[in-house]
């Protein structure tokens, strides 16, 4: 999860690079921005963000989540050791009884072991398809219901952008005057417990 993260940054960086490039590289003719009418009042830009970190390691949904994700990866594992264990027998079977087979019952042997081969092979394939599947639908759960809360938030707070600041991330200074950390994972965990009962 925290690759897919870096490839992100990573990505986001060179389009702004590019952007920056294409925005400075071409000449722009002068213009004068409109004079503000007498008595207009000026817009005030507020920002603030919320620590991932802390917000994975505190919000009790992302917790259960991450359990939920953990333990069908721990099913997916036992269910393909037990299949493995299966066929590891049934070799040993094939093997013991080598010495006395025909040269046909050899070749059957041996396309009965290819052929586990390629179950294992195509269930092991399927399974973790079906547990990426499963962690992206679930944490874009969880994202959606960080943004529904983050929107309720701001009605009564009025943010331009609320970011998320996750340590060494393109953000090089943060004013702790504008961390809604705590505020959110309250809010979050509030909201998680009302919809448990």
């Amino acid at each position: 999860m925290k690759n897919i993260s870096t490839y992100l940054s990573i990505l986001s960086l060179i389009l702004v690079g590019v952007l920056f490039y294409l925005y400075f590289s071409s000449p722009r003719p002068f213009r004068e921005h409109p004079p503000r009418p007498e008595g207009a009042e000026r817009v005030h830009f507020r920002m603030a963000y919320f620590d991932i970190d802390s917000l994975q390691n505190n919000y009790e949904y992302f917790k259960d989540v991450s359990g939920q994700i953990k333990k069908k990866e721990s099913d997916i594992n036992s269910q393909l050791t037990a299949l493995q264990d299966s066929y590891q027998k049934r070799i040993r079977e094939l093997q013991a009884k080598s010495p006395t087979m025909t040269q046909s019952e050899g070749e059957a042997a041996q396309r009965e072991y290819a052929q586990m081969q390629q179950k294992y092979q195509q269930r092991q394939v399927a399974m973790e398809q079906e547990l990426k599947r499963s962690q992206i639908d679930l944490m874009n759960d969880v994202r959606g219901r960080i943004e529904n809360y983050l929107k309720e938030y701001n009605k009564q707070h009025g943010y331009a952008f609320i970011l998320s600041y996750e340590p060494g991330f393109m953000l090089y200074y943060k004013d702790s005057t504008y961390d809604i950390t705590n505020e959110v994972i309250s809010g979050l965990n509030s909201e998680y417990q009302k919809g448990k009962k």
